[in-house]
């Protein structure tokens, strides 16, 4: 069930029953040959897979994060780290406030870290606050399924192209893999990278990915219990 999808009194009924919430944080930015509203995309697919077994809500997801690294990408819609920070804990002061106690926050991109730091001073402020954070790309589960195949992971590759955020000219094979410690402008990023695929294959078969999608749906409803 979606938040967005209910009318107030509705909302109102659910949180006499439960308190829970989910809230996916993601981004739109490149990726590479998959849709630039992925990192939103994907974690929504999974929230609303997780409802539908658990019943609980799932708010508007936030479309916007941290990219500045990618701002020369077409496409690409960036926040500074101080305006995601304030719109998060404004959402959940928000939802706080109206009852809701309970909230799995469903993270699509690594540049909305900052915000996770931040909750944790909200939770000393609001003690009836429970909070957990999953980055589903991330996970132990997930993490399993594509070492089973001997896939590494890297951002805008084969992990993240699931059969809902393709597009027509996914490309075949493999690309050699972009590692950096170095802090670079979106200018250098772009020079670097090329189509914006960090590395490793470009896609998998589906039953694959139904694999990975299917672990983070799994560890989705498990933390549900205890958030």
């Amino acid at each position: 069930m979606r938040l967005g999808e209910l009318n107030w009194m509705e909302i109102e009924e659910y949180l006499k029953k439960d308190n829970r919430l989910m809230l996916v944080l993601g981004a739109t930015e490149q990726h590479g040959y998959i849709s630039v509203m992925a990192d939103m995309k994907i974690p929504l697919s999974m929230a609303d897979a997780a409802s539908q077994e658990s019943g609980v809500l799932v708010a508007p997801p936030l479309n916007f994060g941290c990219s500045s690294y990618f701002v020369d990408y077409p496409g690409t819609i960036s926040l500074r780290v101080s305006t995601l920070l304030n719109v998060v804990e404004d959402i959940v002061r928000s939802v706080h406030h109206q009852g809701f106690r309970r909230i799995l926050i469903l993270n699509g991109h690594g540049g909305n870290e900052p915000a996770k730091v931040a909750l944790g001073e909200l939770a000393n402020e609001l003690k009836d606050l429970q909070l957990a954070w999953y980055n589903w790309w991330k996970a132990p589960n997930v993490l399993a399924v594509a070492e089973a195949y001997g896939l590494k992971t890297y951002h805008a590759s084969w992990m993240e192209a699931f059969p809902f955020v393709r597009t027509n000219n996914m490309p075949d094979g493999e690309k050699k893999p972009f590692v950096t410690d170095s802090i670079l402008s979106s200018e250098k990023v772009k020079e670097a990278l090329g189509d914006g695929v960090y590395g490793g294959a470009y896609k998998v078969s589906d039953e694959v990915m139904n694999e990975v999608f299917s672990a983070a749906v799994k560890d989705i409803l498990f933390l549900l219990q205890f958030v």
